[in-house]
């Protein structure tokens, strides 16, 4: 039997102008959605800007939460616990998709379909919370009870199957998760210097 591993779904607000026109139909506080393989969310991926300073370059992104676009975020961080098997599924595919992330676009017109309750389609292209959806749906994970390209932020807020681990700060966050990575490895290594004497 395979152990199990987690995958973390944040969920932040960075009040950009597309953020607060989303919060405008959707009333949720937050309204951005990325998916994480690791708890100090180092490895995290979304769609969204490509470049902070152009709203309108936007695609597949691995996200620097240490980049001051956003110290002033907030944020939700909920837990998946899944199998090693439907983990590597999805670091997979999103492995597979980063090779060709020039190929991946935004859905701008996906966040009307949402609105409009429509799909429409467009090759190569995803909004945040679609894109979360879709991955985890790839493993075999479906937090979601909806199809991918009706997914909003807030649906992973609703939804009993995540457990909420945090709430604020982003910045605090990752500060938070850097200190217990550095005790971790204090303590790691004063075991291996134990070892050495015993």
């Amino acid at each position: 039997m395979s152990a199990n591993r987690v995958v973390y779904i944040v969920l932040t607000s960075t009040g950009t102008y597309l953020s607060k026109l989303i919060q405008f139909y959707t009333k949720a506080s937050m309204n951005h959605a990325s998916i994480a393989f690791d708890p100090e969310l180092k490895e995290v991926y979304s769609f969204g800007r490509k470049n902070v300073a152009n709203p309108f370059l936007a695609g597949l992104v691995r996200e620097d939460y240490s980049s001051p676009f956003f110290h002033s975020s907030h944020c939700a961080v909920y837990t998946l616990t899944v199998t090693s098997e439907q983990y590597d599924q999805m670091h997979r595919l999103v492995g597979d998709m980063m090779q060709r992330q020039h190929t991946y676009k935004y859905h701008l017109l996906g966040l009307i379909g949402v609105m409009l309750q429509v799909e429409l389609r467009r090759e190569n292209a995803y909004f945040c919370s679609q894109f979360v959806s879709y991955v985890l749906g790839h493993g075999g994970a479906l937090p979601v009870r909806k199809p991918a390209h009706f997914v909003t932020p807030s649906d992973f807020e609703k939804t009993d199957i995540l457990k909420e681990v945090y709430r604020g700060s982003l910045w605090e966050y990752t500060l938070k998760s850097k200190e217990r990575s550095v005790r971790k490895k204090a303590v790691s290594s004063i075991d291996r210097v134990k070892a050495h004497i015993i």
